[in-house]
């Protein structure tokens, strides 16, 4: 991994961080004020509402303007959300810092993963260079529920939001000597692309499909488990720490990937993670105790954690450079609908059958659609340049 490769991970996590952290503090806010399980997924559901909106023109932003601008932005409105959090708590506040700070992350998202997939060419660099940058929400993942967690055991529910707007600044001191390659006219007149284009490719619509369906594990584990925690009683440290021990375990095996990346098929490996995803959640409700549960949720994040590699060489082996901003920008759409609707969902079946038929239900259903991520062997080795079947 080269250093500025390093300098960007290191600084999405902090941004990242901020996100994964406010996911766990505000719904057991509102879960401590006495709100219902809907209201809860109503405000995990914000984290995702503005990054459906927001996701093409931010990817059409940075296909005009780069990595550093976007970005810019980014820390700004994550910032303000959670100071806002901290100044006044309360659902309406925490709402409007949810649609701030997701909004702000799923930009930033866009902009690095354009940036990144723009510095390499081939299958493998793809892979190799797709795992190295996940590892910066994967252990954010665990810095910021952890973080989180034992701040509101020990300091309360205020001053976690107050240390969560610092995260995001921390971000800009990593990536602002970044060197930007030469935007192209292509990628300036991004804007004047017809998005149908893309979406009428067959491949590029089964990549997303499969996505949506691994999109939503993450979306039950993220959402209910908290639920199932409270109603057993277990502190905010003891759920943080089960959160924690997922994303440690995402870290771990996409730090790996980059070494096996040339042995490993795209499809088999998401198809196996779907598998896995499938016949975890249909115990997970059942398990007796939270040492049990972080152990499963071990090897939820082993499964989980080696997917978004995969998806996003396959992504970039089917879209033209042009138009990779926007192809991400789709991606982050389709993730983003499903997480605003599944914890609505989730919380709205939780309160009238109770967690165990939720993680039943996605468990049947991820189980079903692995068959999509089958159809994943036909995308070609290469696909990048002169055979491609969307237009540029």
């Amino acid at each position: 991994m080269n250093p500025e490769l390093a300098r960007l991970i290191i600084g999405h996590v902090f941004l990242h961080s901020c996100m994964a952290g406010m996911r766990l503090a505000a719904p057991l806010w509102a879960l401590h004020a006495g709100y219902s399980p809907l209201t809860v997924g109503v405000l995990l559901a914000a984290f995702a509402l503005t990054q459906v909106f927001l996701a093409l023109p931010a990817g059409r932003f940075a296909e005009a303007y780069g990595l550093k601008r976007p970005v810019r932005w980014s820390i700004a409105a994550s910032t303000s959300g959670a100071l806002l959090a901290a100044a006044y708590p309360h659902i309406l506040t925490l709402s409007l810092a949810a649609l701030l700070i997701g909004g702000a992350t799923g930009s930033t998202v866009i902009a690095l993963q354009r940036h990144v997939g723009r510095t390499v060419m081939g299958q493998t660099e793809l892979k190799q260079v797709f795992s190295w940058l996940s590892l910066g929400p994967a252990f954010s993942n665990f810095l910021g529920p952890v973080t989180a967690g034992f701040l509101i055991d020990h300091a309360g529910f205020q001053m976690t939001f107050f240390v969560m707007a610092f995260f995001p600044i921390t971000m800009w001191l990593w990536m602002r000597h970044t060197q930007e390659p030469v935007i192209s006219a292509a990628s300036k007149n991004a804007a004047k692309n017809n998005v149908w284009d893309l979406v009428r490719e067959p491949m590029l619509r089964r990549v997303l499909m499969v996505n949506w369906f691994l999109s939503a594990c993450w979306d039950v584990h993220a959402f209910v488990v908290p639920i199932l925690g409270h109603d057993r009683g277990y502190s905010a440290s003891t759920i943080g720490f089960i959160l924690g021990a997922f994303a440690v375990s995402a870290t771990v095996v996409r730090s790996v990937l980059p070494f096996f990346a040339q042995h490993m098929t795209e499809w088999k490996v998401v198809m196996t993670a779907m598998l896995i995803a499938s016949a975890i959640f249909g115990v997970y409700p059942l398990l007796p105790n939270p040492w049990v549960m972080g152990l499963f949720s071990i090897v939820l994040g082993f499964a989980l954690g080696s997917v978004q590699p995969m998806i996003m060489s396959a992504l970039h082996r089917i879209t033209p450079d042009a138009r990779q901003g926007e192809a991400i920008a789709l991606r982050l759409m389709v993730i983003n609908a499903s997480s605003v609707a599944m914890p609505m969902l989730f919380g709205a079946g939780g309160a009238a059958f109770g967690v165990t038929l939720v993680f039943w239900a996605v468990s049947a259903w991820v189980g079903l659609g692995s068959r999509l991520a089958y159809g994943m062997r036909h995308i070609p080795d290469e696909n990048r340049d002169a055979d491609m079947r969307i237009k540029s």
